[in-house]
């Protein structure tokens, strides 16, 4: 991996209640502490921010995979889901990928095995998952 720096700035105001801005070169978006903390919940909470950065690496990834094989996709939409308690962090994405109607089944296939390739070429997972957060993939691949 090539060497990178990233700087992030993060303004507070108004204590536990208050909200924040958290801003980098190219996003600036709302942070607060949830509701159930006693927080505002008036802008994205710490875990929505770590499972947004995830779901971006994964997606990311898949749009390599896909586009190194050369597969007709028509469309990708990656949703994520993260179930957390005190005994598990879990994180399902839910890639759909929509081929166009000439695509072979052997395209549908690899863009099926794409969906697990970019699962493990996900830098942002693979760091998750040394800190023993389990990560699935439930990827649908069709045809349009």
């Amino acid at each position: 991996m090539a060497d990178m720096k990233i700087n992030v700035n993060a303004v507070w105001a108004d204590g536990v209640t208050g909200n924040g801005i958290l801003k980098t070169e190219n996003l600036d978006t709302k942070i607060a502490i949830p509701i159930s903390l006693g927080g505002s919940g008036n802008g994205a909470n710490p875990k929505e921010v770590l499972v947004s950065s995830v779901t971006t690496c994964y997606t990311a990834t898949l749009t390599f995979v896909l586009e190194s094989r050369k597969l007709p996709v028509l469309e990708l939409t990656v949703n994520s889901e993260a179930n957390i308690s005190d005994n598990e962090f879990k994180i399902t994405h839910y890639p759909q990928i929509v081929l166009s109607a000439e695509a072979t089944e052997e395209q549908v296939q690899s863009a099926q095995r794409a969906t697990e390739a970019a699962d493990k070429g996900c830098e942002v997972g693979n760091l998750l998952k040394k800190a023993d957060v389990k990560i699935e993939i439930q990827g649908k691949v069709s045809t349009k």
